[in-house]
């Protein structure tokens, strides 16, 4: 099995029923704020190398994170920011992971006409004029593979690891089950 990385975890938390983005944008430095551009407020973050989306129905999104401790590192530090200028918050705020994207590389070239022509796979899109790689919807899961002539894939859409690396796990199956890996 080919060794998966993770890109990307995109989490969200509700800390408050709403917050003043024009005050925080004032009061927090290093902040952006331009709400003809985008309606959130954006916090970026060396360690971890994150962003944080903070928007005025008083929930927040955290991107960028490779990993959960990174995703609860940069909750955590948003939090912060926000109550040192004064601004309460819920205690205990319950962070929910929205979207895992993973990926790995199989160093293999795939001719994927071959692949999106086999009986194995279902679910299954594959139109060259209008984006390179093959697009595999998972049975059951929210989980969708973009499968590229490269041999690289990219998972998204789960919500848990384990569902990454599964989703990741059965396509290596079916590929090697169809003899192109």
């Amino acid at each position: 099995m080919a060794d998966i990385i993770i890109e990307n975890i995109v989490a969200t938390t509700q800390i408050a029923k709403e917050l003043d983005i024009e005050h925080l944008a004032d009061a927090i430095q290093d902040s952006k704020y331009d709400p003809e551009e985008f309606p959130g407020l954006t916090l970026h973050f060396n360690d971890p190398k994150t962003a944080a989306l903070i928007f005025s129905s008083g929930e927040i999104i955290c991107t960028g994170a490779k990993n959960i401790d990174e995703i609860e590192d940069s909750m955590i530090k948003t939090i912060d920011k926000i109550e040192e200028v004064g601004i309460s918050v819920m205690d205990d705020p319950k962070v929910e992971i929205q979207n895992i994207v993973a990926s790995l590389d199989l160093k293999k070239e795939l001719n994927l006409v071959n692949i999106v022509k086999n009986p194995l796979l279902e679910n299954v899109e594959y139109e060259p004029e209008k984006f390179p790689g093959l697009v595999y919807r998972m049975d059951d899961s929210s989980v969708t593979l973009l499968i590229f002539g490269s041999g690289k894939i990219v998972c998204t859409g789960a919500e848990k690891l384990e569902d990454a690396s599964d989703a990741i796990n059965t396509i290596e199956d079916k590929l090697t089950s169809m003899g192109v890996l």
